[in-house]
């Protein structure tokens, strides 16, 4: 069963997709605008099925989630509210799914909470040191509201541009028009600085005891494997890489049979035997679906 509710956390509303029961997930959208929790994961919860208890948030500034008073936005308040979520919702025990914006989040929490955080796979992720920021991600920043706007932002996340259809298009300008007050005090220029707000130091991502899958697609503009996630396996302790080939910015999107086996069986796992330790690179394609919800 999939629900949307709203829970209070430290007085502020978070509007929040749930689904299934047993071990919890937290999964983390990307910072795209439009972009909100149930539009980027609603697909990969029902895949889960019920035996996953999948809590998909908006963060803050997205979708019906706004900034607390006072605030700016930025990785502090995004992770103490992911956290406090998780304490409002009662679950003590829980993986974190990130992607790009999500998956520097996820870490910063595994870091923070490591008696809570069990796994964490962090996608396309921002959060390595030294990171700068790409010509791909200051335009999705930049994306204006509307469907010439839209249509930019999804053409850039996307290697098959098959997969920006018509519909796609207007169901992410609706969604742009929508959070575009909220979006648009969250990444102003110059945004390079925004890129280090979300940068993990050396020291944080030392600290990260859970088991770490990094997953990337090879041809990622947005946030590149070179720059993006190869300088995290230096630093993470237990940290395995998956490299999706013919792939842009969302593997769950342009490989999604293929990366929800990885993502269940990652996370089903108790330990470290079995797991692959390497990276690893794919060219099959599978079944995708037609609206790009990063």
């Amino acid at each position: 069963m999939t629900a949307l509710r709203t829970v209070t956390v430290d007085g502020s509303p978070v509007h929040v997709l749930e689904s299934g029961t047993g071990p919890a997930v937290l999964m983390l959208h990307g910072s795209g605008p439009g972009t909100t929790g149930s539009g980027a994961w609603a697909a990969t919860a029902q895949a889960l099925g019920t035996s996953w208890h999948v809590v998909a948030p908006d963060q803050a500034g997205f979708g019906r989630t706004p900034v607390p008073a006072g605030s700016t936005g930025g990785l502090r308040l995004w992770t103490e509210q992911a956290a406090g979520l998780m304490d409002a919702l009662g679950i003590e025990h829980y993986a974190v799914v990130g992607h790009s914006m999500g998956g520097a989040v996820a870490l910063a929490l595994a870091a923070a909470r490591p008696r809570q955080v069990t796994r964490v796979v962090a996608v396309a992720t921002m959060g390595a040191p030294g990171a700068p920021l790409s010509a791909g991600l200051d335009a999705i920043w930049a994306a204006p509201a509307g469907k010439l706007g839209a249509r930019d932002m999804l053409s850039r996340l996307v290697l098959d541009q098959a997969l920006v259809t018509e519909s796609a298009v207007d169901a992410r300008a609706a969604a742009m028009r929508a959070g575009e007050a909220a979006f648009a005090s969250l990444f102003p220029p110059p945004r390079a600085r925004w890129v280090d707000d979300l940068t993990l130091s050396a020291r944080t991502l030392a600290a990260i005891s859970a088991p770490v899958l990094l997953v990337h697609g090879a041809e990622d503009r947005i946030t590149p494997l070179e720059t993006a996630t190869r300088p995290l396996l230096e630093h993470l302790t237990d940290v395995r890489l998956h490299v999706f080939g013919r792939c842009g910015h969302v593997p769950a999107i342009e490989h999604p049979q293929e990366f929800r086996q990885l993502l269940s069986c990652f996370l089903s796992q108790r330990s470290r035997q079995g797991a692959d330790e390497g990276a690893h690179l794919y060219g099959q394609g599978d079944e995708r679906p037609s609206v790009p919800s990063p």
